[in-house]
């Protein structure tokens, strides 16, 4: 596939992820779209999908190559575990375990934290179990790092 394409295809199934579109996500796919390439902001698809809670696509993606704890972007963005249990979306949370991902994880782009401090500064319960459940670490409680900038 040619330089041109490949960014083209990249673009369109972070789009895509990133709206939640199912089939195109799927038509991307099928079309040569790498599903662990970031977008031109260097956003990855894996990470979009997973802060938007959209399961189905996080499945989709992870079996398509996507690894589950590539960290997405610069700036604020971190792995698509932090991402999805920053808002609470329990079942991209699940899907994300069960693929493998890290839940004692730490981000580097962003705040540093890991999934459970994210769950917990969102107060989101059922996600804090479930990574506990998982291996997470400590009990939920967060540290508060310098100078962030919440995104959830």
């Amino acid at each position: 596939m040619n330089r041109r394409k490949h960014k083209k295809l990249s673009r369109r199934l972070a789009d895509t992820a990133l709206v939640g579109d199912l089939s195109r996500v799927r038509a991307a796919l099928r079309a040569g779209a790498p599903a662990e390439t970031a977008d031109p902001a260097g956003s990855t698809p894996l990470y979009l999908a997973s802060v938007n809670g959209d399961a189905d696509i996080v499945r989709v993606l992870l079996a398509a190559g996507a690894r589950p704890d590539t960290e997405s972007g610069i700036g604020s963005e971190g792995t698509p575990l932090c991402g999805a249990a920053c808002w609470g979306h329990v079942e991209a949370v699940r899907v994300l375990l069960e693929h493998g991902a890290d839940p004692n994880l730490r981000e580097d782009h962003g705040t540093g934290w890991t999934p459970l401090e994210w769950a917990s500064h969102g107060s989101h319960q059922e996600t804090v179990d479930l990574l506990v459940a998982a291996g997470g670490p400590g009990t939920g409680r967060r540290r508060e790092p310098c100078a962030v900038q919440h995104r959830c």
